[in-house]
This record gives structure tokens, C-alpha cells and sequence, in this order.
């Protein structure tokens, strides 16, 4: 089989806007900036506000005040260079989306601001006091840091690093498995979180061992996509195991797995759909077809592609 790689990045990783990290030290520059503002809202759940064409909803920034609020987050800038915001709310007027179904709807940029808004409040919303002794923490740097109320010292967003790996034996089939709470024919590559001491190559071992019982060799990068559910950065691998050696489901994370042929596979791409209702609920898995794959903002599928059109 031919090398293969990811055709472009993963939706969620082609954002170009700047972040202006420069900005978030300077109090007064971003209270220049405010009054032309623009900020998305995002609730509890992680909805955020639909435009007419589908795109994010920006809220002019001097609705919530004349200056920024000490819960807002600074994102960056625009293509027309006017600084751009979030918050979280506990309601949102409107028309809302969930990100897992309708982020790919949206454009780059978008996508892009709409995952950095959902990871950068989602570590905000657990963050309220020192991991180190309790004490109560205050947002500053434009919401890029939480600082200590009485030593100044800073605590700094927090990323979980997670391996996502497409198994495939070096020809035509692939590994894919599916949680015990998905519905029927949902499968998707296996994943899992980084400990401590380990490196990607190893964590790949060790993540598909855990979970399917293989071993598997030669892992290779291919690209990375953050996922902000609640917080995590997916790094794509991809790695050859054997059909013939035995499955077994050691940590009870995964409740089936199977090898597909490539057909198959490219079937069910073409065929489309995702995960998530409109609502933003998962499906109800009423669909009888036998391979369901994940929705197009996953880097799953988009490692899965990767494979499935190699040698096409």
C-alpha cells in the first residue's frame, strides 16, 4: 500500500486569523478596541449563535457594557482588524448550533475561533481556584491566564494531549471500533489521553493494545486537531497491526471493533451524515447501515479518509 497522508488539515486546524498575542498585555490597547468589537457568545453547553447564512453570530461588543467584562476573553483579530471576543452565558437568544454537528458549516476561520472559544472557557470553567493551593484566581491577560488574588503568580490554560490512531494492516482492511454507549454500526478509530512519561509512539502502543487487544507497529504522525470537549488536542496517527492476531477489549472502554475492507469503507463515506441530531443530541442509531463513521469536523474522519482514497 502507498505512504498516505492528510490532503489538507483537519476542519477544526485551518484557521489563519491572528491571535495577537502582543494585545493581551496591554490593558489599555484592548480597551481601545472594545467599542468596535465583536464577541461570540457561548453557553453551558457549548452552543454558540447561528447568522442567517449559518456562520457564528457576532454580538457588537458595546452591547455588554463599555468595557470589556472580566470574564470575556480576548481572541484576536479579524480580517478587517477588529478585535474579536467570547463569554460564556447562561442563555443565548436566537437561533444556536452545536459545534459537533454544525462546525462545518462554517469557514475556517470560524471553525478555528469557535474551537479556541470553546477550549479557552471550558478551562476557565474549572480553573476558579489554584490547583496548587485553593486559593481563589482572577482572569487576566485578557482571559489568557488565571492570576492568584494575593501572590500575582499565574496559572496557564491547560491542554490534554490524546492520541487518535487509524489501524489498517498495510493493504486493504482497517480497524475501526465503537464505544459500548454508541449506537449499532457507529465505529470510529481508537484514542485515548497521553500519561505522564510517555511519548505519542508509545501512547499509540499502548492505546490500541489497551483497547483492542493487538500490537501494533511502525506509528506515524499525520496531523493534529484540537478538540475542545472539554479541552483536548488530537494528535492523528496512523499504524499497521495484523487482522489474524485476536481482539480483545482489555479496558472495557471499547465494546466492539472489526477489520473493514476498503470498499466498504468508501462506501460509507461517500453515503455521508453525522453523528449529532439537529438538536445537538446524539443519533438515535436507527440507521441499519453496518459502518457509520464519524462526522466531518473529526480528525477521525478525516484520518480514515486519509486511508480509504491512498491508493486512489
Amino acid at each position: 500500500m502507498a505512504m498516505f497522508f492528510l490532503d489538507q488539515p483537519p476542519m477544526l486546524s485551518r484557521a489563519t486569523f491572528d491571535r495577537a498575542d502582543e494585545i493581551r498585555d496591554d490593558p489599555d490597547r484592548m480597551a481601545s478596541g472594545w467599542p468596535t468589537a465583536r464577541v461570540l457568545l457561548v453557553d453551558g453547553n457549548g452552543r454558540y449563535p447561528v447568522a442567517d447564512g449559518g456562520g457564528l453570530h457576532w454580538l457588537d461588543a458595546t452591547h455588554l457594557g463599555a468595557e470589556p467584562p472580566a470574564d470575556a476573553v480576548f481572541l484576536g483579530l479579524d480580517s478587517g482588524g477588529r478585535d474579536l471576543w467570547t463569554r460564556r452565558v447562561d442563555h443565548i437568544d436566537g437561533p444556536t448550533d452545536d459545534p459537533r454537528r454544525g462546525a462545518h458549516g462554517l469557514d475556517a476561520d470560524e471553525a478555528g475561533l469557535l474551537a479556541t472559544a470553546l477550549g479557552i472557557l471550558n478551562w476557565h470553567a474549572t480553573a476558579r481556584f489554584s490547583p496548587v493551593d485553593g486559593s481563589v484566581t482572577a482572569p487576566a491577560r485578557g482571559g489568557w491566564v488565571r492570576r492568584h488574588a494575593e501572590s500575582g503568580v499565574d496559572e496557564f490554560p491547560r491542554t490534554d494531549p490524546a492520541i487518535i490512531t487509524v489501524v489498517h494492516d498495510g493493504a486493504d482492511r482497517v480497524l475501526l471500533g465503537r464505544q459500548t454507549v454508541w449506537p449499532d454500526g457507529w465505529y470510529s478509530t481508537l484514542a485515548g489521553f497521553v500519561e505522564p512519561g510517555e511519548s505519542l509512539e508509545q501512547c499509540v502502543r499502548r492505546e490500541v493494545h489497551e483497547e483492542v487487544g493487538i500490537t501494533v507497529r511502525e506509528p506515524r504522525y499525520l496531523g493534529s486537531q484540537p478538540w475542545p470537549f472539554p479541552r483536548s488536542l488530537m494528535l492523528g496517527f496512523a499504524a499497521i497491526g495484523d487482522p489474524d492476531e485476536p481482539l480483545a477489549f482489555l479496558d472495557g472502554e471499547i465494546g466492539d471493533a472489526a477489520w473493514f475492507d476498503r470498499a466498504e469503507v468508501i462506501e460509507a463515506l461517500e453515503q455521508g451524515g453525522e453523528w449529532v441530531r439537529a438538536d445537538g443530541a446524539v443519533g438515535t442509531g436507527t440507521d441499519e447501515r453496518r459502518l457509520r463513521l464519524p462526522g466531518s469536523i473529526s480528525i477521525a474522519r478525516s484520518l480514515i479518509t486519509a486511508w480509504a482514497y491512498a491508493d486512489r
